[in-house]
């Protein structure tokens, strides 16, 4: 009789080699259909789909696209086209993405600047008295100290309404533009604001407003000298009025008046 080895190649496999096998044998039998595949990204998305999520992409581009040439031309030279659209580059920068090269400067701000006001009060009995300065400035830095994200307003609200103060008077205190009034309007309010309309329990009638200026002392390599006490700048006296105040604030400074 004739021997026959077995096919090692076969051994221990079942015939059609499994399941393996079986998925090979139906894909290759005639007139069988391949098991579909999903389709993922976009293409998977319905005609209307595709359409909408071309239209965000397109609008955030060009959303994007604008803000970053205003904030280009914001900060470049003057030229022709920063100057013609000049005010719809402030309305987008401002007051959010407001951006400088002060910190790159040949001479950075040398000196530190402090907002300070006192108030008159009326008193209960009818009498009148006067507070001490009141830094603003430095509460002001008392509330972003251990904060990581302050926000624009605590940190430059009053530091950019003195700005608008200044550049909108001289060195005498006189209007030398027409927002005169505006900026002494947005200063008083914003003052108002952190002092309350009562202080001491007396209704607070008039406040005066100065800034204290502290040259930054050089450093010691540096062997420059100069004097860094303060230099003060005092305003006149400002009658508050009832426009000056917030709502509820406004309610209680009117009863103290009766």
């Amino acid at each position: 009789m004739e021997s026959r080895q077995p096919d090692e190649s076969r051994a221990g496999i079942p015939d059609g080699g499994g399941v393996a096998g079986a998925e090979a044998e139906r894909e290759a039998e005639p007139g069988a259909e391949p098991a579909p595949r999903p389709t993922l990204g976009i293409a998977g998305l319905s005609p209307v789909s595709r359409i909408v999520v071309a239209l965000a992409i397109a609008v955030l581009v060009g959303l994007v696209t604008v803000h970053l040439g205003a904030g280009f031309l914001h900060v470049a030279p003057a030229n022709t086209l920063s100057k013609k659209h000049d005010e719809t580059i402030d309305r987008i920068v401002f007051p959010e993405f407001e951006q400088n090269w002060r910190l790159f400067a040949p001479n950075p701000l040398q000196t530190n600047i402090h907002v300070e006001v006192r108030a008159e009060l009326r008193m209960p009995d009818g009498g009148s008295e006067q507070t001490g300065w009141v830094d603003l400035t430095a509460m002001d830095h008392k509330n972003i100290e251990g904060n990581p994200a302050p926000s624009h307003s605590v940190q430059n609200e009053l530091r950019r309404g003195w700005d608008y103060w200044t550049d909108t008077h001289d060195e005498d205190n006189r209007a030398i533009s027409d927002r005169a009034d505006l900026a002494e309007d947005y200063v008083k309010r914003i003052v108002m604001r952190r002092l309350g309309p009562v202080l001491n329990d007396g209704r607070v009638e008039r406040i005066q407003i100065r800034q204290t200026s502290y040259r930054i002392a050089p450093p010691s390599w540096s062997g420059e000298r100069w004097d860094t006490a303060p230099v003060h700048r005092e305003l006149p006296w400002w009658i508050v009025t009832g426009e000056d105040l917030m709502k509820s604030d406004r309610e209680v400074w009117e009863e103290r008046a009766q």
